[in-house]
């Protein structure tokens, strides 16, 4: 399994744990669903604990959780943070996907 968070997407999650009431033991959770004007979406959040299944990993000290059945889908990711006048907040470029719409958070997977 290979996720890559650059060093700005790094800072956004960790001030997302800082400032989102997080605590020693919180995580960043990471999942792929239906949704989004492409068909699928990435879902993402802080929790205090892993859900059954959940593959965990840690990035540069920042521990991260990833839903057993989205990691085909996350496999080979990036993911980095966007912060412009139009937009802030996380951007994923993903190999497996086949077409992503042009706000970095939704995507067709390929066949």
């Amino acid at each position: 399994m290979e996720l890559t968070f650059t060093p700005k997407a790094e800072r956004f999650i960790q001030r997302m744990i800082t400032f989102g009431g997080g605590n020693a033991s919180s995580a960043f959770r990471l999942a792929v669903k239906p949704g989004g004007c492409s068909g699928l979406s990435y879902d993402f959040r802080i929790v205090d604990a892993a859900e059954p299944g959940d593959v965990a990993i840690t990035s540069n000290g920042i521990p991260v959780l990833l839903e057993q059945k989205s990691v085909p889908f996350l496999n080979g990711v990036i993911v980095d943070c966007e912060d412009s006048l139009m937009n802030t907040g996380l951007v994923f470029t993903n190999p497996n996907a086949a077409a992503s719409c042009g706000c970095g958070t939704s995507f067709t997977p390929k066949e």
